[in-house]
């Protein structure tokens, strides 16, 4: 019996598994292969050999002369966008998010509504949120210019018809941290408020019965039963900042910015921008290849972020 039903367990799984093996599990092993490949082309899948020079190229530096050298991209600009971009959005999104839910979850009348609301951005397409948001910041024009005052700065796009304007890095930096928690508050909301109303409300009663301050009943009691639905989040959020590209390309279009800056036209690339750019411009570039040893630069450093946490999670994480 026990053998039959081990038989029905891996039918029902089947489907899932082929798909997860063509779409998951191969494309990773076939990036892997790739990286190793010289000049490979993937319209007729020809290459001049095994190599290591993709790997050279985007871990080094600097091997050229010239600011802008696509062997530059990764370690000066691609890879440090990313980890500042992650440093920055992924603790205040988590925050934000879990005051807001813990707010939602205390709210009898039009919860359901308002839980709505909140969850519009995540079904909403992430191109067209870009446009509204570089439109917000615009120099001229702009709704965050008009509100705060700040006399025409320049924050994604320079000043129309000012050639001495320029975009600062920071404002830049700024402008798309602040569009990237905004659209990753939803899913994070959604999931603290469903662990919220799992919380047993005895704990909550004893609490009140000994006085104690709503603030202190929120760190002890709401955050260590919270901390499953956190650790997931925390792990989801940190995988999904290292990945961003749908926000870059949004806010700044497809050059990611042309800031005064002195690493060239694409201070605002990030690594899953560079991998694509990459790919696009296999032409110049031998671009499949560096795009394939990056992807496999990025898993790893996802891989290494995520196994750090779950170390973390041994020991904070309480079910």
């Amino acid at each position: 019996m026990e053998s039959k039903n081990n038989w029905k367990a891996w039918l029902y799984l089947a489907p899932v598994i082929i798909l997860m093996a063509v779409f998951t599990f191969y494309p990773i092993l076939n990036s892997f292969y790739i990286s190793f490949l010289d000049n490979y082309n993937y319209l007729n899948g020809t290459f001049d050999g095994f190599t290591f020079d993709n790997y050279i190229k985007i871990l080094t530096p600097f091997i050229q002369s010239g600011p802008g050298s696509y062997y530059e991209e990764v370690m000066q600009i691609a890879l440090p966008n990313t980890l500042l971009l992650t440093i920055i959005t992924v603790p205040i999104s988590i925050c934000l998010a879990l005051v807001i839910a813990i707010c939602l979850n205390s709210i009898k009348w039009f919860q359901k509504i308002f839980q709505t609301i909140f969850f519009l951005p995540y079904v909403t397409n992430a191109i067209a949120i870009g446009m509204v948001f570089a439109v917000i910041f615009d120099t001229d024009y702009g709704v965050f210019n008009a509100i705060f005052g700040t006399a025409n700065h320049p924050w994604v796009t320079p000043a129309y018809g000012d050639p001495n304007s320029k975009v600062n890095y920071w404002s830049a930096v700024f402008a798309l941290c602040f569009y990237i928690i905004w659209s990753s508050l939803p899913y994070k909301i959604l999931i603290f408020v469903g662990g919220l109303q799992n919380i047993d409300k005895q704990y909550y009663e004893a609490a009140q019965v000994d006085a104690t301050p709503k603030w202190k009943a929120a760190w002890k009691i709401t955050i260590p039963l919270l901390s499953p639905q956190i650790m997931y989040v925390m792990i989801t959020s940190f995988i999904g900042a290292f990945k961003e590209y749908d926000s870059v390309i949004g806010l700044f279009g497809t050059t990611a910015g042309n800031f005064d800056s002195t690493t060239g036209p694409k201070n605002m690339e990030t690594m899953v921008y560079f991998i694509y750019s990459q790919i696009s411009d296999r032409a110049t570039r031998g671009g499949v290849g560096l795009a394939s040893a990056a992807a496999v630069f990025l898993f790893i450093i996802i891989m290494i972020f995520t196994a750090l946490q779950f170390w973390v999670g041994k020991k904070r994480v309480h079910y």
